[in-house]
């Protein structure tokens, strides 16, 4: 036992030393808009596999477009990543547009999947708002030049780079990678070909130093988004946040015009509380906000004074204004399908429900005391200034007194509630006084 004892601690160390060293990939997907939550993500994947030692990084790219400045955001940290980041597009049929050709063209290695296509990288106001020639030409510019830093240092096609900004220009995978010199480096169909392929491949990083990736055997560990920013990057897109809103607004209009239903005010609450939560994460058009509150105050007009036309030009307004807030992300936009139908719905309901509030207002009350003021009955007993008996009102027997002398059997009015006792009058009395008048 002795014996096996030093055996151990004399070979352990040995042991530990002549160990083979496993490559580690670490590999990341996003599937969406590039924001504030998807930079945070992709950050966060690179911070991993820095702490982890990971030999190379891949990240699974399909994305519209997105913020320029969250792109910005992660292509700083690939660049300061200690290992080679390689952005793959894909599967077929995946796209990397806008805001995603900038992550592939910062990429140590650019990978794309057959059937797959980049570009179209010209930039947009990310308010929402029409930008002037002038304007538009400086962003342009501004965003082109960025796109040939990153292609000239990374050894790939700086004139169609600038092309892709500046002209729209979008490319296959076949275009990429013929292209002289290409855009990407070689197509591979998914990870594991991804992998297999980069064995032995030397890159030059961003600094220009030369690094060699080494993939055989290698392990590879899936980091994921936390649950924390799955919700929120569902919630941060454009439909999905006025969706919020329009949801938001009807809750809160039928908890106005109905109090005490409780849930309709607290499920609208909430998702008036997510919508600008996800209208933080995303630029909105200031213009367009204000035209939405406008057309809800035409539509609140329109039940004051019915006219139609600002019932019209509420819901006119809504429908423009909801186009110009919803329009601020780059490569992605919500369409009139989705729009007028929520807005319609919003003023439908909202005109519906507020006049059956407003009717229901002008009613004279049918219960309490107010609602036995004025209602009409039937004596029971004979009635007097010093005689008390009882009435009947609503079907109820309710005990009464009346200035006027009032026989069983005959109609009357009821004037007034003290406590339990009406006070009333002849019914045929107030007629004759009425005409006599």
């Amino acid at each position: 036992m002795l014996a096996a004892l030093l055996l151990f601690y004399a070979g352990g160390p040995a042991a530990a030393q002549t160990a083979p060293h496993r490559p580690l990939a670490i590999v990341a997907e996003l599937d969406g808009i590039i924001h504030p939550v998807s930079a945070e993500y992709l950050q966060g994947v690179i911070d991993q596999a820095d702490t982890a030692g990971a030999d190379v990084v891949v990240i699974i790219l399909r994305t519209p477009g997105g913020l320029l400045d969250s792109t910005r955001d992660i292509v700083t940290r690939m660049i300061n990543s200690r290992a080679p980041v390689v952005v793959f597009v894909g599967p077929a049929g995946g796209r990397a547009a806008s805001a995603g050709f900038i992550l592939t063209l910062a990429s140590d290695v650019a990978v794309m999947a057959p059937g797959t296509h980049i570009g179209a990288a010209h930039p947009v106001s990310g308010s929402g708002q029409a930008m002037d020639d002038v304007t538009s030409q400086k962003a342009a510019s501004d965003a082109a030049a960025y796109a040939r830093t990153l292609a000239e240092a990374r050894g790939r096609n700086v004139t169609l780079a600038a092309a892709a900004v500046q002209e729209s220009r979008a490319f296959t995978d076949l275009e990429a990678l013929q292209a002289t010199p290409p855009l990407i480096d070689f197509t591979a169909n998914d990870v594991d070909d991804v992998l297999r392929r980069l064995d032995g491949r030397t890159v030059k990083r961003f600094d220009g130093r030369m690094a060699t990736i080494r993939t055989k055997d290698i392990e590879t560990r899936r980091v994921e988004m936390t649950r924390r920013q799955r919700f929120l990057s569902a919630i941060a897109h454009p439909e999905v946040a006025y969706l919020l809103m329009t949801l938001g607004m009807i809750g809160l209009t039928v908890e106005l015009w109905n109090p005490g239903a409780i849930l309709p005010g607290v499920a609208g609450a909430l998702s008036l509380l997510l919508a600008f939560f996800a209208l933080q994460i995303l630029p909105i058009d200031t213009t367009g906000l204000l035209l939405v509150l406008l057309g809800i105050g035409l539509l609140v007009l329109e039940l004051k004074v019915p006219s139609g036309v600002l019932g019209v030009g509420g819901t006119i307004a809504l429908v423009i204004g909801s186009v110009m807030m919803t329009g601020t992300v780059p490569g992605v936009t919500v369409g009139l399908g989705f729009i007028v139908p929520a807005a319609l719905a919003f003023a439908i309901i909202f005109l519906f429900l507020g006049r059956l509030a407003l009717t229901a207002q002008r009613r004279p009350p049918v219960t309490g005391r107010e609602g036995l003021i004025g209602t009409e009955g039937r004596a029971r007993d004979p009635l007097g200034p010093h005689t008390t008996g009882y009435v009947l009102v609503h079907g109820e027997s309710w005990r009464a007194r009346s200035r006027s002398p009032v026989s069983p059997g005959d109609a009357i009015r009821v004037l007034d509630v003290n406590g339990l006792t009406l006070d009333v009058e002849p019914l045929l009395a107030s007629t004759s006084h009425g005409e006599s008048s």
